[in-house]
């Protein structure tokens, strides 16, 4: 009996897995279709697209600058819930109501149908959030979804003719080659900086909860979460995350979360509204002489 029980749970186990990739990997054998994205993509590798101006960036900055936009969050503010109650008023005297909160970050237009990456951490808790495009438009967003795993949110504005970058294959990527970042910096404007990629993979850095970070020297300062990393023909490469810092700005370390991540957790998170991510059911246990017996 306990052979046929194991025999029956490890095929129910097997058949588990099986499902579970044929469903990630190919879904329309299920009869399953997956939600798709508008976006620009790159060209197939070795297709190469030509690069105006040699060692100069300024066409890869024209194509990708104006789809990186500004983003302008606030939340209401929060008001202790006894300064009306006489009492309270007596004794601690008229509170000065906290005022209104505010941020400041970047995003970048991936879809024609006006679909925003950023950061979670940009727009996280806002009450209200306002996208200022390149050409002077402005729009309040809508929060499609978030994924504080990996520290992305997806934003929707409601406007016509975008300008929207084209997504690159950022699994190319090599150490050394040039990148630019564009943000909006300490609220300054929209700003590019240049630099190489300093290291790829990086992870354990106690920043998200799944990390694999592209590590830049590009100059990356508070403003520019959620802004564009892109290689010298302006296609996405990353969405700039977070700085390693002292001071508060930037030091030449600076970390983007891979163009790959991003487009999977858009994806998942316009098809379900949230990002389900498969774990593995188990549980360990010391091994003891009856369970080794029975086995």
């Amino acid at each position: 009996m306990k052979r046929l029980w194991l025999l029956f749970t490890q095929t129910v186990t097997v058949l588990v897995a099986a499902l579970f990739v044929v469903s990630t990997l190919q879904p329309q054998w299920l009869g399953r279709q997956a939600a798709v994205v508008p976006v620009f993509e790159a060209p197939a590798p070795g297709v190469a697209a030509p690069v105006e101006g040699t060692g100069s960036f300024r066409a890869a900055a024209r194509t990708a600058s104006a789809a990186v936009v500004s983003i302008n969050t606030s939340k209401a503010p929060v008001n202790n819930p006894q300064s009306a109650d006489p009492w309270f008023r007596f004794f601690f005297g008229d509170q000065t109501p906290s005022q209104q909160q505010s941020g400041l970050g970047s995003g970048v237009i991936v879809s024609p149908a006006g679909y925003v990456l950023t950061n979670n951490h940009v727009i996280e808790e806002a009450d209200e959030i306002e996208v200022i495009l390149n050409d002077g438009r402005k729009a309040v967003a809508k929060v499609i979804g978030t994924d504080p795993e990996t520290d992305l949110a997806i934003l929707k504005i409601d406007l016509t003719d975008l300008p929207v970058i084209t997504l690159g294959n950022s699994d190319a990527l090599e150490i050394g080659d040039q990148v630019l970042a564009i943000g909006n910096p300490f609220g300054v404007g929209q700003t590019v900086t240049s630099g190489i990629v300093s290291a790829l993979g990086r992870t354990q850095l106690g920043i998200n909860t799944f990390e694999n970070f592209i590590q830049t020297d590009a100059a990356i300062n508070p403003g520019n979460s959620g802004g564009a990393l892109v290689d010298v023909r302006g296609q996405l490469m990353g969405i700039n995350t977070a700085i390693y810092s002292r001071s508060g700005g930037s030091m030449g370390i600076g970390f983007a979360i891979p163009t790959s991540t991003a487009r999977s957790v858009m994806d998942a998170i316009v098809k379900d509204g949230k990002v389900t991510r498969g774990w593995i059911g188990v549980e360990p246990q010391d091994l003891s002489p009856e369970l080794a017996e029975s086995f």
